[in-house]
């Protein structure tokens, strides 16, 4: 007894052509014989579903069954058992969709079995020094070029390549599966369309052998971290004479002793001694461009205080404009103290009044506040 349509298909009796379309391309793509070679019982379903399928789409067969079931297409009802498969139709242009995503646009014809090379990836650190100037760097990379005695070809001095007497050409085979035909990528030439006789010796028949090669890489001033280049062509060389990938140059940056890098701005955090702070200085730094810098530091600086510099900081790329570097003050305690040394702060602490330190003042007195507050 054969099983409900509808059933076959996973699908409500309502379901209108898209959910009918969707259901039968995922199902299809299940059982597909090439995803399930020898198995007899996927190779049913397969058919059961193409049935099903070629049944429902169809208004006409489709308002027959749910009225009759199967037994509308027996006797010769409809055209005949199953739906009338053996003209394909419509059923053929859905397996075309379908062969298509399963075999990457396998019915177009191969281009004499010429591939595009694989891309390549080459991994570059510079410095910030570097990175602020730009530079050309050389570098080596080992890749697949262009075999030169053959040219690209894979056959033999004075002979070609002949096409394939399996495929004609075309890189893809047909096998009959029941009521329908396959696709399938051609054994002998393995998709290419062409078979070579007598191969090169210098590379094997592949067209291609593996050097390494020198290349020349501009850095652009401003570069910044995890940039991509590409050097189109620089990839590895086609199959048969095809196109040459690409190669991408991916570059970091490494970290430097005194700057910290945030796009076209540059930071620096400096240290300073506590009286230095409070009654101001001054002090110089270096900067990228190959000059120093005289920051002034006045009375009372508080830590974490930023002073800006401008136009010191990193170029942006590709354009007529620099960043800024930050100075950040960091003041530092100290330690290690002589007993005069102590002595004297001892006596700064006893003569100082809130005036001094305002923020600590007015901290506690807040804080003492809020306990009070709390105690009531």
């Amino acid at each position: 007894m054969k099983a409900d349509y509808y059933e076959t298909l996973g699908v409500a009796r309502g379901a209108d052509e898209k959910e009918l379309k969707s259901a039968f391309r995922k199902l299809a793509m299940q059982y597909h014989p090439d995803k399930n070679p020898g198995d007899e019982k996927a190779e049913h379903k397969f058919k059961e579903i193409g049935e099903a399928y070629e049944t429902l789409k169809d208004p006409n067969k489709r308002a027959a069954y749910d009225r009759f079931g199967h037994a509308a297409f027996e006797n010769g009802g409809m055209g005949g058992g199953g739906g009338g498969f053996g003209g394909a139709g419509g059923f053929a242009d859905i397996f075309e969709d379908i062969f298509g995503e399963m075999m990457g646009g396998g019915r177009q014809r191969r281009s004499g079995g010429r591939e595009r090379g694989a891309d390549l990836r080459y991994n570059m650190e510079i410095t910030l020094e570097e990175a602020y100037a730009g530079k050309t760097a050389q570098i080596r990379v080992p890749t697949s070029i262009t075999c030169d005695e053959c040219s690209g070809s894979g056959a033999k001095p004075g002979t070609s390549p002949v096409t394939c007497n399996t495929c004609g050409g075309s890189g893809r085979v047909r096998a009959a599966q029941g009521f329908f035909s396959i696709e399938r990528t051609c054994p002998t030439c393995h998709g290419r369309g062409q078979t070579i006789k007598d191969p090169c010796t210098k590379c094997s028949g592949q067209g291609r052998i593996t050097e390494e090669r020198s290349l020349s890489v501009n850095i652009p001033a401003g570069i910044e971290d995890g940039t991509r280049i590409r050097l189109t062509g620089e990839g590895e060389a086609g199959v048969r004479g095809g196109p040459s990938g690409d190669l991408y140059i991916f570059l970091s940056l490494k970290p430097h002793e005194f700057f910290q890098r945030d796009g076209s701005d540059l930071y620096c955090k400096v240290p300073i001694s506590m009286t230095t702070a409070a009654l101001g200085g001054q002090f110089e730094v270096a900067t990228l461009d190959g000059t120093q810098t005289r920051v002034k530091i006045p009375e009372g600086t508080q830590n974490a205080k930023q002073f800006r510099l401008k136009g010191k900081g990193m170029p942006v790329l590709r354009q007529p404009a620099m960043g800024d570097l930050y100075i950040q003050i960091a003041i530092e305690t100290p330690q290690n103290l002589n007993k005069r040394q102590r002595e004297l702060l001892e006596e700064f602490e006893r003569v100082s009044s809130q005036d001094n330190s305002p923020q600590s003042s007015g901290f506690f007195a807040r804080m003492k506040e809020f306990f009070e507050g709390l105690s009531e």
